[in-house]
């Protein structure tokens, strides 16, 4: 089968309704939806899309992230700095070391590329 050189993504399919690896709610009470949509021939890059509902996750990066929000409103507090808000039309990335809360202010869709072990 030919590997595709262009992929458009669609609706998520298939989402993982399951709380991410080092992703732990501390206020309210959260849901997220990831749908890997693209993963490269290396296993290196995964490209999807994820949902969340309002509340606050603690979240510890291992990898890099770029990331499109589509919609919703988001505040990122890194651990010990300062918040950043981010909404519909942002565009920003996440280093991998990062540690700090994302307070879910309304629903989130947002298109990600992360780079494993990174």
């Amino acid at each position: 089968m030919a590997h595709k050189t262009i992929l458009k993504f669609g609706q998520p399919e298939g989402a993982d309704s399951s709380d991410l690896p080092g992703w732990v709610v501390v206020e309210g009470k959260p849901t997220m939806k990831t749908a890997v949509q693209h993963t490269t021939r290396d296993g290196k890059v995964l490209s999807g899309t994820w949902q969340a509902t309002p509340g606050t996750y603690h979240a510890s990066y291992t990898d890099y992230e770029f990331v499109h929000m589509i919609s919703g409103r988001i505040v990122i507090t890194p651990d010990g700095g300062e918040p950043v808000e981010v909404g519909p039309g942002d565009a920003f990335v996440v280093e991998a070391d990062f540690k700090g809360t994302w307070k879910i202010i309304e629903p989130v869709t947002k298109h990600f590329v992360v780079t494993v072990g990174s």
